[in-house]
């Protein structure tokens, strides 16, 4: 199946300018969302992942599938104040201003393999604030899969190392 057929152009949202992409109509077909949780899983397959970290909020909806895909864990990166126990806090910037990821401060052991899965990869920085905070608690990264990546925002150029798997590529 072509994915990337499924995929919506919403144009100015969140804002004027901005066409974004819709990936619910993927979602939404269980045969296209079969093979999407697939193509990002392949490539680590034997990669040893323990857990498979989400950023919130759409990152969970493909996380979670590949952790259960990859026989892993799940480990929620969410934003400031979401998680119930002792947190490790990583701020970044954005255009204006700063954000944050919160993950618990057990979430890995000391070396656990963990795969970082997104649904979109734009200008890098909120990979980059979750490939340090998952350092930060002893995980070692082995990869960045994501649905699309938005090339000509550059934010491959982050990662900081870590190997990126983009499904589908915007120019």
């Amino acid at each position: 199946m072509e994915l990337s057929s499924l995929i919506r152009d919403v144009p100015d949202f969140p804002e004027p300018g901005v066409v974004f992409k819709d990936i619910t109509p993927v979602l939404g077909d269980a045969r296209a969302f079969a093979e999407l949780i697939e193509a990002l899983t392949a490539p680590f397959v034997d990669a040893g992942v323990a857990k498979v970290a989400g950023i919130e909020a759409r990152g969970f909806t493909l996380a979670a599938p590949v952790a259960v895909h990859l026989d892993a864990g799940f480990i929620p990166l969410r934003k400031r104040g979401k998680l119930p126990y002792d947190t490790v806090r990583e701020e970044y910037a954005l255009e204006y201003g700063t954000d944050a990821l919160e993950v618990h401060v057990d979430a890995v052991t000391e070396g656990e393999k963990v795969l970082l899965v997104d649904d979109v990869i734009a200008t890098g920085g909120t990979a980059a604030a979750a490939i340090r905070l998952l350092r930060r608690i002893g995980a070692e990264v082995v990869g960045l899969s994501v649905f699309i990546e938005l090339v000509f925002l550059g934010g491959a150029g982050h990662l900081d190392e870590v190997p990126l798997h983009a499904l589908l590529k915007y120019d």
